[in-house]
């Protein structure tokens, strides 16, 4: 099986917002939250809002020769003084489970890491979900050059 990885256009935005509905859906099922409900419509209006806005980058993969998404990695540039100026972060990052362990994954964050060279970015930083539910995840991003950095992210609502 081969794909190809895109830089996601506006026009991506509907399967984009689909592949992260997917994550959260199967994040929240791992983790038993069945009150969890994904907005599809928001989803769908953010993605179409923040693709191609200038700071929120997303690469898409495509088996080749079908129109259809299989995975999706996004990122989003910010800046820091302890990483000494631009870096980028990965807040959505899925691939559709019969694609898993071929290779797709692997090859997603490999364009993602080059994405974030080409940026001039000092960093790309990512959150896994809890642990130890996801330890297979927080593996895959040590097999695949990625340091623990310590701590896991917290949030604070402004409503």
């Amino acid at each position: 099986m081969t794909w190809n990885i895109t830089q996601a256009s506006p026009v991506d935005a509907e399967q984009v917002a689909g592949l992260v509905e997917a994550l959260l859906t199967e994040i929240s099922h791992v983790m038993g939250m069945q009150a969890f409900t994904v907005d599809t419509q928001l989803l769908r209006q953010q993605a179409d809002q923040f693709i191609g806005e200038g700071r929120y980058h997303v690469l898409l993969a495509r088996e080749t020769g079908a129109g259809d998404a299989i995975g999706v990695i996004c990122m989003i540039e910010s800046c820091a003084l302890y990483a000494q100026g631009l870096f980028g972060t990965i807040p959505e990052f899925y691939v559709v489970p019969r694609y898993r362990s071929r290779g797709l994954g692997k090859a997603l964050l490999s364009a993602a890491q080059a994405y974030a060279a080409q940026q001039g970015w000092s960093r790309l930083e990512v959150t896994t979900p809890p642990l130890p539910a996801f330890d297979r995840t927080l593996a895959f991003y040590q097999a695949n050059g990625f340091d623990f950095a310590g701590g896991r992210k917290l949030k604070w609502l402004c409503t």
